[in-house]
């Protein structure tokens, strides 16, 4: 059975960090573009960032220079370290497959007050 598990959400104020942890089980990622996503209240998911087999990354602009996707393929797990947060960044963050989608997580609560 596949499974992805977010983790490492949380409250915090406006400049400041969190690093999520998205684990994988029944599936073995390592092959895979790997992403995340996120969806703020109101609106849709949408991609934030992008990972390939061989480490290649790509952010939409708003996340440039202060998020960063990596990957631990020995531990098979996708991270997501976030800095300069902002209230903006307020969403429930998910992990995928960047093609074709596995079942959604519950994703992570994260929440950034000014």
């Amino acid at each position: 059975q596949v499974q992805l598990v977010e983790s490492g959400g949380g409250l915090v104020q406006t400049g400041g960090s969190l690093r999520l942890t998205c684990a994988a089980s029944g599936i073995t990622l390592s092959a895979n573009a790997m992403a995340w996503y996120r969806q703020a209240p109101g609106k849709e998911r949408e991609l934030v960032t992008s990972i390939g087999p061989g480490g290649r990354a790509s952010y939409i602009n708003s996340v440039k220079g202060r998020f960063t996707i990596s990957r631990d393929n020995a531990k098979n797990t996708v991270h997501l370290q976030m800095e300069s947060l902002k209230p903006e960044d307020t969403a429930v963050y998910y992990c995928n497959k960047l093609g074709t989608a596995l079942q959604w997580g519950q994703g992570t609560q994260v929440t950034v007050s000014s």
